[in-house]
């Protein structure tokens, strides 16, 4: 598994199959970020059966077969979006052309999962909620950083068994290394990538919700800049924000792209969960100066005293597993959609509402 650069982070897990081979077939439509990988390990892992790879770039297509050779190439987006036989289609394009794909496979009549960001603007939002009225089909997001991550699903079972109360305030910090000479072009344009508080923003937004259990909040406050990419002005390389519930909570995260190379993974991401009870921490994917750990540390206190547990090898990735059932029984458990899109609405409202603090920048947008 690739742990130098979260663009091609891919967890893989145990084999925890909920349907026989056929049962549920999906297919993978635009291969732009390294996460389709992760979304696929974590569907074919469930039972998921893939039909169809399709990208117009056969370097991804090439590049793709080798990880899943039991796909088939597809000779064109329309033949995986038609075929009859799919049930899903699994997507990660340009963060800017996600939404669109999603509205084809929908009215194509399959249900779409999409890497994070979901959507760009409040414009692709509402066409994406007609859609799923319309078609009665799911638009559901890799919110991988808690989805993917044992010791933030490990967290959440404490938070819903009460071992820190009420939760007050979720706090996170998500930085990444950037790999400038890794990405692609459109990475660095901003109308493409949405802005670092939609892009990888959007991790820290849902797993606020999630954590909080609100079902609705405002941005109160919102910043970006760019403080240390001037070759590349229309890159956001930082980013902050504060939320507040309609419940109450509270919530605030910064991200950013300064993962310096000394570190031996992606990015430090951390949780914070304040309850009236106790607190939790998560440090999800390394304990820094600890060779011997990796990530999935999970920290509990409460009035019973200190905890800490590995969750590694513990919960699993549950959420696959529940979404393919949710696409054949046409329900809710994975995720409901107004999560889905209650995060991706406030991922675009923190961006579109951001100071920007970059000191005098050409080019910037």
């Amino acid at each position: 598994m690739q742990t130098a650069d979260g663009m091609n982070y891919a967890p893989k897990g145990k084999p925890s199959r909920v349907v026989n081979p056929g049962e549920f077939v999906f297919s993978a439509v635009r291969l732009d970020h390294g996460h389709i990988y992760g979304m696929c390990n974590g569907l074919t892992e469930a039972g998921g059966t893939l039909k169809y790879v399709w990208d117009p770039d056969p370097k991804k297509v090439e590049a793709f077969l080798k990880a899943f050779p039991q796909a088939t190439p597809a000779r064109c987006e329309e033949e995986a979006l038609e075929d009859k036989g799919t049930h899903l289609i699994a997507g990660a394009a340009v963060t800017s052309e996600r939404c669109a794909l999603g509205l084809r496979a929908m009215e194509a009549g399959k249900d779409y999962f999409t890497d994070k960001a979901p959507l760009t603007t409040l414009a692709q939002l509402e066409a994406a909620k007609a859609m799923v009225r319309k078609t009665g089909k799911k638009y559901m997001v890799y919110y991988s950083e808690r989805l993917h991550v044992e010791g933030a699903i490990l967290a959440g079972y404490m938070v819903q068994e009460g071992l820190i109360g009420k939760v007050v305030q979720v706090m996170g910090v998500g930085p990444h290394r950037v790999s400038l000479s890794a990405r692609p072009d459109w990475f660095f344009i901003k109308e493409n990538y949405g802005g670092i508080l939609c892009d990888i923003g959007s991790h820290q937004i849902e797993q606020y919700l999630y954590f909080a259990g609100e079902e609705d909040a405002q941005v109160v406050s919102s910043r970006i800049a760019n403080y240390n990419n001037a070759a590349h002005p229309e890159l956001d390389d930082f980013g902050d924000c504060t939320i507040t519930g309609s419940n109450g909570t509270t919530n605030y995260f910064r991200v950013d792209w300064f993962t310096p190379d000394g570190l031996r993974t992606w990015g430090d991401g951390r949780t914070l969960i304040l309850g009236t009870n106790g607190f939790i921490e998560i440090r999800k994917y390394i304990n820094l100066a600890a060779p011997e750990c990796s990530g999935n540390h999970v920290f509990l206190v409460n009035g019973e005293g200190e905890k800490y547990v590995d969750a590694t090898g513990v919960t699993g990735y549950p959420f696959f597993g529940q979404l393919i059932l949710d696409c054949l029984n046409r329900t809710e458990n994975a995720m409901t959609q107004a999560h889905a899109f209650k995060a991706a609405e406030l991922c675009v409202k923190a961006q579109m509402q951001a100071a920007d603090l970059t000191p005098d920048v050409p080019g910037r947008k």
